[in-house]
């Protein structure tokens, strides 16, 4: 179970937040749908906001183009709602940079074993992609100090994943100091 299964099952059970929908150059896979599970976008107009300035951080990952638009996070965070995005962690690293202010989770697989057993099921990666990513899966989780917070995503957990996620929203609530994220 990934971020995506956790988001999904946050917006099922209609928790508060605003989503954030990443932008990829990536093609759709089997049930995607523009807008929802991403913003799919051309080489060019990926090109043509990055040149904008308009996404909060952007990367080329495993061959193709991910961004976080701006536009989201600025609109959501105008109105006072909290924002979730998903990205890797290099993504992590540059938004820490812009917004140290804000919270970071990191989703933790139960083992690699049990990751590669998820990749390999959902059959989205040819094996030497498939070998790319759990090497760089590796790599992420030596980044865990980056974070404020680690949540093990164990197979038929998702309440339990989506239950650590709202006490630790409701934690930085109370904090003494809020934090305030502003962009």
């Amino acid at each position: 179970m990934g971020k995506d299964a956790v988001l999904a099952r946050m917006k099922k059970l209609g928790r508060p937040f605003h989503y954030v929908v990443t932008a990829t150059t990536r093609p759709k896979r089997a049930g995607e749908k523009n807008g929802v599970n991403y913003h799919f976008l051309s080489q060019k107009e990926f090109q043509q906001m990055i040149d904008r300035h308009q996404f909060l951080e952007w990367a080329n990952v495993y061959g193709n183009y991910y961004g976080v638009p701006k536009d989201e996070v600025t609109s959501a965070l105008s109105k006072g709602v909290d924002v979730i995005v998903k990205v890797d962690v290099q993504g992590a690293a540059t938004i820490k940079k812009i917004l140290p202010q804000a919270v970071f989770i990191f989703l933790m697989p139960p083992s690699m074993e049990e990751l590669e057993k998820r990749l390999r099921k959902r059959r989205s990666e040819c094996s030497t992609d498939l070998a790319l990513r759990l090497e760089r899966a590796e790599g992420e989780i030596k980044s865990l100090p980056l974070f404020g917070y680690v949540i093990t995503s164990r197979q038929n957990k998702l309440d339990e994943v989506v239950s650590q996620i709202d006490a630790i929203v409701a934690a930085e609530k109370c904090r003494v100091k809020p934090r305030i994220v502003e962009l």
